[in-house]
């Protein structure tokens, strides 16, 4: 579907002058114009709350892996901690 072009707007408008009369016409347009505006702005709004989902999806992604790198952190605290008391000290060893 191209583009329309000068005359093919002056056929539609002579095409709706016909059927609509002259005195409906300027109504038809505004109505037309205020659908449109609406329709854009709606647009414009599920646009911007898709938007908003994505970031709040990432945002949570990133609190998982953040969450999980702090759960490994404190396990292989946890693990070095148990080997150092687990084994003696080699000075204290060597003493006596």
């Amino acid at each position: 579907m191209g583009n329309i072009g000068f005359p093919e707007m002056v056929l539609i408008f002579v095409v709706a002058l016909l059927v609509f009369g002259p005195k409906r016409l300027p109504e038809l347009g505004r109505s037309l114009g205020k659908g449109l505006s609406e329709f854009r702005r709606a647009s414009s709004d599920l646009k911007h709350s898709i938007e908003r989902e994505i970031e709040a999806a990432e945002i949570e992604q990133s609190i998982a892996e953040t969450q999980k790198a702090t759960e490994k952190a404190k396990y292989e605290v946890k693990q070095a901690v148990a080997e150092a008391v687990a084994e003696p000290p080699k000075a204290a060893a060597e003493s006596k």
